[in-house]
């Protein structure tokens, strides 16, 4: 008969296993497979926060009645996201932020953009680098910034 420890660690050992096999861990302690789990469910928020994103870009929501830009700044696992909205395009914003990005050292590995009449970019960018987030916001709203009043200026 097996004594109530016994019990107790077989049963946690078990649910070790399929947290292991749930997160795609291929670790080989305990404390690893834990440490894995956690990067797994940050990785997973991560997914839904920019999901959440998605969709209030695509249903307009709020943002459109919004006048001032939104600039939303997430740091990943191994790089970081941005999504720039903002219910004015202006000729040259995309290359203004590209060239803010540049400036920051900053480099961009896959990026979405819509530039209609409104615009939206979506910006995922370089591993292992290090990305203050308020210095990234600043820096893209002050490229909108710097466009809008250009774009100002050659109007007058």
């Amino acid at each position: 008969m097996m004594s109530r420890e016994r019990k107790k660690a077989a049963g946690l050992h078990e649910k070790l296993q399929i947290l292991r096999s749930i997160t795609h861990s291929r670790a080989p302690s305990d404390t690893s497979i834990i440490l894995d789990a956690s990067e797994y469910i940050k990785e997973l928020k991560q997914k839904v926060v920019r999901l959440k994103q998605e969709i209030a870009f695509e249903e307009g929501g709020a943002l459109k009645q919004n006048s001032s830009p939104t600039v939303t700044v997430e740091t990943l696992g191994h790089g970081f996201l941005v999504n720039v909205f903002s219910d004015k395009s202006c000729p040259g914003l995309l290359v203004s932020i590209l060239e803010a990005f540049d400036e920051l050292g900053l480099s961009v590995l896959e990026a979405t953009a819509s530039c209609a009449d409104t615009f939206r970019l979506e910006a995922v960018g370089g591993e292992n680098q290090v990305v203050d987030e308020h210095v990234v916001k600043q820096a893209v709203l002050q490229a909108i910034r710097n466009c809008s009043e250009g774009g100002r200026q050659q109007e007058e």
